[in-house]
């Protein structure tokens, strides 16, 4: 592999990190950072950072001298965004309870209902607050191109966002001031901008009456070959055909974490059944949930597909969960206990992921700061962690 992050941890000691422990590169999250940040000065849209992706806010101080703010699923990410990420605090959810909702009014700037019968619910209350609050509605435009059913967010039956066929009149929409979908999933700008025109042509009506709009997450504006110009242009037009007192708004997570930070595993024991078999301290369930969920393979640093190399394991975990194995892959050499094994791009949606089934402990949490040259153990985590969740 000769990506920036493989290069760059070809260079880094990491033999003195706890293990298991997550360890983001500075360097690369700001590079991400100046890439949304570009899209923001050239396109006029605000970025936000969804915390549901990536929530390491020991790099807060970092993060909002280039982003506009945070985005939260609920309560506790808005409390976050506010407490340590400064800028708007938007929040969305499928429902809020009415105590969550009356925090929520003291907590951000944004937020936005998934149906007209929230909107109606909490409307009294909304309007009561003494706080600025810009409430919006999400809507489904009926159009999305995600392969993976558990991603799709327009998928048939889907509960996220409001039908147009929900929406009587306009007057449904009264006190409302933005408008907001997110139909994405680690997809292009190309996708986007038939997404775009899904929206106009179903919600285009009410437009006009917003003060903003949301095209949600998704995006993977800093992976390699995402046309930012092409990103830059929708927006432009979309401002221009519809009125340039619209905010747009976009809510990345994965874009600002992705290609910045691996997991640091060790290899415990090895054993043989049928195939050689490598025990180590990182868990797919626990640490990595996505290699069972998406699904989709981790990279490992030196490593390559079964039998592409001369030594081929299959990594499994030290929980009691039958199926709880990493994959198959193949090294230059045989593995040995005590050793090393670095899972790459596992910053976005792992930790935030992490549980401590079988009471096995979350992985540490490290930064690489490349001006000092020093790795810096930021956080780790114990038996209080587990017992502290349980009663």
């Amino acid at each position: 592999m000769s990506d920036p992050l493989s290069e760059a941890f070809k260079k880094i000691d990491l033999s003195q990190v706890p293990s298991p422990c997550h360890v983001l590169h500075r360097g690369l999250l700001e590079n991400n950072l100046k890439i949304l940040r570009g899209v923001m000065d050239h396109s006029g849209a605000k970025i936000i950072l969804a915390l549901k992706g990536f929530a390491q806010f020991s790099e807060a101080k970092l993060i909002r001298q280039y982003l506009a703010g945070t985005t939260a699923s609920g309560i506790n990410e808005a409390l976050l965004g506010r407490e340590e990420f400064d800028g708007e605090v938007h929040a969305y959810s499928p429902a809020f309870k009415d105590d969550e909702f009356l925090h929520l009014l003291r907590v951000a700037d944004h937020i936005s209902f998934n149906s007209i019968n929230q909107w109606k619910r909490h409307q009294a209350v909304a309007k009561s607050s003494t706080r600025k609050v810009s409430f919006g509605l999400r809507v489904n435009p009926e159009h999305a191109e995600v392969e993976v059913e558990l991603y799709n967010p327009c998928a048939s039956g889907s509960r996220l966002g409001t039908l147009r066929s929900e929406i009587k009149s306009a007057a449904d929409l009264e006190g409302l001031e933005g408008l907001h979908f997110h139909t994405m999933c680690q997809q292009g700008a190309d996708v986007l901008e038939r997404t775009v025109a899904a929206f106009e042509k179903k919600f285009g009506e009410f437009i006009p009456q917003m003060k903003w709009v949301n095209f949600g997450g998704g995006h993977h504006i800093t992976r390699p070959g995402y046309d930012i110009e092409l990103l830059v242009k929708i927006i432009k037009n979309f401002k221009a055909k519809w009125g340039q007192h619209i905010q747009v708004y976009l809510e990345p997570g994965e874009a600002v974490g992705i290609g910045t930070g691996v997991l640091v595993g060790t290899v415990l024991d090895l054993v043989h059944n049928g195939v050689d078999i490598a025990i180590i301290d990182v868990s797919a369930t626990n640490h990595m949930p996505d290699t069972l969920e998406m699904p989709y393979r981790a990279d490992i640093l030196g490593a390559d597909m079964p039998g592409a190399l001369p030594h081929t394991y299959r990594l499994g975990s030290v929980t009691c969960l039958a199926g709880d194995v990493i994959g198959d892959y193949s090294f230059t050499e045989p593995l040995k206990i005590g050793q090393r094994i670095l899972f790459m791009d596992m910053s976005h949606y792992t930790f935030v992921k992490n549980t401590t089934f079988n009471g096995v402990p979350l992985p540490a949490i490290a930064t690489y700061d490349p001006q000092a040259g020093k790795v810096q153990v930021v956080r780790k985590f114990g038996y209080a962690d587990y017992k502290n969740r349980l009663s």
